[in-house]
C-alpha cells in the first residue's frame, strides 16, 4: 500500500513549554505531503524530521489563534530563501488572508513562488481540495472563534492485476487498464474469464479525521464515522470539566467519546495544556472509555490504516 502517515511536530496548547511545541503536523499521503496548522517552532521541528518540507504544496489553517498560525509567515519566508518556485496553496479562515498579505508584503517582499490563499467556510462540511488520490473535507468544529477540522479522505483504487493469470491468458497489455476497471476477458476461443480470476481487491480505502481546538460536541461522532484514525483535542483530564467549558475545549474523557462513538480505529490526543508535567492522567481516562487511546508527541509517526 501507497504511505499514508501523520507526523506529529506539535501537540501543545496556546502557552509555549520546554515539553511541547504548538500544534502542527505533516500528513503525508501518496508521496505528497500537507501541513495541518502551523504553530510556532514548526521549522524546528519540520527539520528535526528530516522530510523535504519543500515538497508541502498545501497549508491548512483550522482557525486564528496564534499557536496555530504564527509560524506561517516564518515559514514561507524560508521557502523563498530556499528558491521556491511552485506555489504554495494555504487553506484558511477567510480573515487570515489580510493578515497574510501584510505579512508577506513586510517579510517575504521578491518571493518567486504564488502564496494561493482559498477561504474556508468553517460553520460546513465541505470538500476543499480534491485531486485524482484524496479528498480533504472541513469539519465544522466549536471554538471561541471561528474553527474547523479537517477530513482527509483517499480515493477508491482500482483492482489489481493477478499478473500470472494476464500471462497465462496472453491479455495484451491494452486491455489492462479495462480488466483493471472490472473488465472480464474473452479468449479467442470465445471462454468468458470473470474478473475475479484476472485480479485481487483493491487496497481499502483509508481516513484520517484531525478534530483541532473544540468544546464537545455530542454530534461530531457522525462527521468522523469510521475513520482509521482521529486527532481530537484533549486539552484536559475530567478534573478540569468546567475550565474546558469556559474555554471551549475538551476533555480526554470527551474525546474518547466521540471515538467510541464514531467507531474509529485508533485516537491520537493532542492540544495539551501547559498544567500537566506528564499526560497520564489523560490518557487513563480516555482508555477507560475508548481503549485505542494514545498521546500525541513531537516527533512521533503514526501509520493510518
Amino acid at each position: 500500500m501507497e504511505p499514508f502517515k501523520i507526523h506529529i511536530l506539535g501537540c501543545g496548547s496556546a502557552l509555549p513549554t520546554l515539553k511541547h511545541f504548538a500544534s502542527s503536523q505533516i500528513v503525508e499521503i501518496r508521496e505528497k505531503l500537507f501541513m495541518v496548522d502551523c504553530g510556532e517552532g514548526t521549522q524546528i521541528q519540520l527539520r528535526k524530521s528530516k522530510m523535504r518540507f519543500t515538497k508541502i504544496g498545501c497549508v491548512f489553517i483550522s482557525h486564528l489563534h496564534g499557536d496555530h498560525c504564527f509560524g506561517l509567515i516564518g515559514l514561507i519566508s524560508t521557502f523563498g530563501m530556499l528558491g521556491r518556485t511552485a506555489p504554495l496553496h494555504v487553506y484558511a479562515p477567510k480573515e487570515l488572508e489580510k493578515i497574510l498579505n501584510m505579512g508577506m508584503d513586510l517579510f517575504c517582499r521578491g518571493l518567486e513562488f504564488e502564496v494561493v490563499f482559498h477561504a474556508i467556510d468553517t460553520t460546513s462540511k465541505t470538500v476543499i481540495y480534491e485531486d485524482k488520490s484524496l479528498t480533504v473535507e472541513t469539519i465544522p468544529l466549536e471554538h471561541r472563534i471561528p474553527c474547523c477540522g479537517f477530513l482527509f479522505k483517499e480515493k477508491p483504487t482500482r483492482r489489481h492485476i493477478l499478473r500470472d493469470m494476464i500471462d497465462f491468458y496472453q491479455i495484451p497489455i491494452s486491455q489492462i487498464d479495462n480488466i483493471k476497471n472490472g473488465s472480464n476477458w474473452t479468449t479467442a476461443d470465445g471462454e468468458v474469464i470473470e474478473n475475479s480470476r484476472l485480479t485481487s481487491d483493491p487496497d481499502p480505502v483509508r481516513s484520517y479525521a484531525y478534530c483541532s481546538d473544540t468544546r464537545y460536541i455530542p454530534s461530531l461522532y457522525k462527521l468522523i464515522e469510521g475513520v482509521n484514525l482521529l486527532y481530537h483535542e484533549s486539552t484536559y483530564d475530567s478534573s478540569c470539566l468546567e475550565r474546558a467549558k469556559l474555554y471551549y475545549h475538551s476533555t480526554s474523557q470527551q474525546a474518547a467519546a466521540v471515538a467510541k462513538n464514531g467507531h474509529v480505529g485508533k485516537l491520537l490526543l493532542g492540544h495539551f495544556s501547559a498544567r500537566y508535567d506528564d499526560e497520564e492522567s489523560i490518557v487513563k481516562e480516555a482508555r477507560e472509555i475508548f481503549p485505542e487511546s494514545y498521546l500525541s508527541n513531537e516527533g512521533m509517526v503514526v501509520d493510518v490504516k
